[in-house]
């Protein structure tokens, strides 16, 4: 026994040694934090085992009206069946602006944190608009090395923020979530997140094509946090958190205490209550009790395509039909939404650990019973 203990310790430390000196040192990181924790990629808890910048709570608490059948509608069998299926732990159902339906599940509540994963993106846009209102940034034009002089590649000195935030960086980056050796996966784990994301090259002509890149959602994270020289939590707070009133504090994830940069792709640790509260900000144009918090121009440029060839996205935000009319949302890995539905005044949230085997499928499903719970009103 002693003999095979010296043996797994030698290969455990010749592991090591190899992923140190071939740079993967970060690897170690996520072996511990993710695998080792019986999971095979990031989870809605996974904010416990990682560094955070906390977002206080509102200094004046804006809870959500109760609509007066709230809780009174059953779901259907389908919504019911499908949330068990994909493992849900929250579906609100919020309708002109009132509290009609929650459920949560595997011991969630409404004051549960869950990671929201690239629903993050959303909230990282808006700070780029009120960046430019609070004249810290000039315009979605303004190019990224401004900020970010360090920033490779042969296009380099083309890419504008704007780009950054329509997902149109011309970034050579591997958007991969379950390959432990892919870039995404380093950025999630590695200590020093901004010199990682400054290796990243920006090789193809910027604002022509949509596609979709989390690391180019980080280089916008960092471009704002030179402009306005505040951390993106404290800046969240100020902007949005508070005048919003939020009911909860927050968390979110950072590279490391040393360098304390938040993981702009990703991981805003709250509530489904609080998060639905954006995708109101964003039904009312910016306004936020009668207070202009983003520019209502660039709120219709965030829901509206900037690419004709691909209707499915904006600024920080998805975009889709159903039943003819336009809808947009937040999305996060794993399946967190919160959709909303303007011509209806409605917003949908869901949040869990899994999502289906068609996206399209989780959208329609929860979107779909949901007008239906309503429909039974009368």
């Amino acid at each position: 026994m002693n003999k095979f203990l010296k043996s797994l310790i030698f290969i455990i430390l010749v592991i090591y040694s190899s992923l140190y000196v071939s740079g993967y040192s970060w690897f170690i990181k996520g072996i511990t934090k993710i695998y080792f924790t019986g999971h095979t990629t990031s989870y809605l808890s996974d904010y416990k085992v990682f560094d955070n910048n906390e977002i206080p709570a509102s200094t004046d608490p804006q809870p959500w009206p109760i609509h007066e059948k709230y809780n009174t509608i059953n779901s259907s069998k389908l919504l019911d069946d499908y949330n068990s299926k994909t493992n849900t732990v929250a579906y609100l159902i919020i309708k002109n602006d009132s509290l009609f339906y929650e459920k949560y599940y595997d011991g969630y509540g409404p004051n549960s944190k869950s990671n929201s994963f690239s629903m993050a993106k959303s909230f990282v846009s808006a700070l780029l608009e009120k960046a430019i209102m609070d004249g810290y940034i000039k315009s979605l034009n303004q190019p990224v090395y401004e900020f970010l002089p360090k920033l490779k590649g042969s296009y380099s000195k083309e890419v504008t923020l704007g780009d950054l935030a329509s997902m149109s960086s011309g970034l050579d980056w591997e958007e991969e979530y379950y390959s432990p050796f892919a870039v995404t996966a380093s950025a999630y784990f590695v200590d020093n997140l901004s010199s990682l994301i400054l290796n990243q090259e920006i090789i193809n002509q910027p604002g022509k094509s949509f596609k979709y890149l989390s690391g180019a959602t980080q280089l916008l994270g960092m471009a704002i946090v030179k402009a306005t020289d505040k951390s993106l939590s404290d800046y969240l707070y100020e902007s949005f958190w508070n005048p919003m009133g939020m009911e909860k504090n927050a968390l979110w994830q950072i590279d490391s205490k040393d360098n304390g940069l938040e993981k702009a792709f990703c991981c805003i640790a709250s509530n489904a209550r609080d998060f639905a509260k954006f995708g109101k900000l964003y039904k009312d144009f910016g306004r936020w009790n009668g207070k202009v918090l983003i520019d209502s121009t660039y709120v219709v440029k965030s829901i509206s395509p900037r690419f004709k060839e691909s209707p499915g996205y904006g600024y920080g935000f998805w975009l889709e039909k159903w039943n003819g009319n336009k809808i947009f949302f937040m999305q996060g890995h794993l399946g967190q939404y919160v959709f909303v539905l303007p011509k209806e005044n409605i917003i949908v949230v869901r949040l869990g650990h899994l999502k289906g085997e068609r996206s399209d499928d989780d959208h329609y499903i929860y979107i779909d019973e949901a007008i239906k719970m309503l429909n039974n009103l009368n």
